[in-house]
């Protein structure tokens, strides 16, 4: 039986465009399947009586966010450019990640979403920057319909929740069993631990 991780994942979140690029490659070397779970961080952080990013809010913290992602960047040979605003609003695009996930293509999309977004510092709110993504990933812009769908709405919103309740406090998220882990730092810790554990 192969070993299985839920990969929480808010398309707004810098350290979340490290782990959607290498996910995949790790968690298939290991015999590890993954369970793509987006959600929206904007309630999380709202139960905690933030408004904007914790990167935003602790200015120090973001200057030091935004070098450690050119380094970290430079060294896995992925182009990086500062999105702005920032934080995006992925709202449009979770959604259209759970219509592409019907279609079991929502890997391919949430990459090509990261890309445009800290690859190229295009703004994922963007209707025409989707409609690029959708066609990077293979994927029809009629997507864009059942994206819209109050199924696909209520089914964000009901993921957001199941997050909350796991304890999920940011992005980007793993979990194997009963196991936490949180940064793109732990990734290869959480693939180790749903290997071995075989769930």
């Amino acid at each position: 039986m192969t070993g299985r991780i839920t990969f929480w994942f808010e398309f707004a979140s810098t350290y979340s465009y490290l782990s959607v690029m290498r996910i995949g490659a790790l968690a298939a070397a290991r015999g590890v399947a993954v369970d793509w779970k987006p959600f929206l961080l904007g309630p999380v952080f709202a139960a905690q009586g933030w408004d904007t990013s914790p990167f935003n809010i602790y200015p120090a913290k973001g200057r030091y966010m935004w070098r450690d992602m050119e380094r970290i960047c430079a060294a896995r040979g992925l182009p990086f450019r500062r999105p702005d605003p920032f934080p995006q609003n992925g709202l449009k695009a979770a959604r259209l990640a759970l219509a592409a996930a019907e279609q079991d293509r929502i890997e391919a999309f949430a990459k090509a979403v990261f890309q445009a977004q800290f690859g190229d510092g295009a703004d994922i709110s963007s209707d025409a920057v989707l409609q690029s993504c959708l066609r990077q990933a293979g994927l029809d812009e009629a997507l864009r319909l059942r994206a819209q769908s109050p199924a696909i709405k209520s089914a964000l919103r009901t993921q957001t929740e199941a997050a909350i309740a796991a304890g999920i406090f940011g992005a980007p998220s793993f979990v194997s069993g009963p196991e936490l882990f949180w940064g793109d730092d732990r990734l290869e810790q959480a693939l180790e631990h749903a290997a071995a554990a075989r769930i």
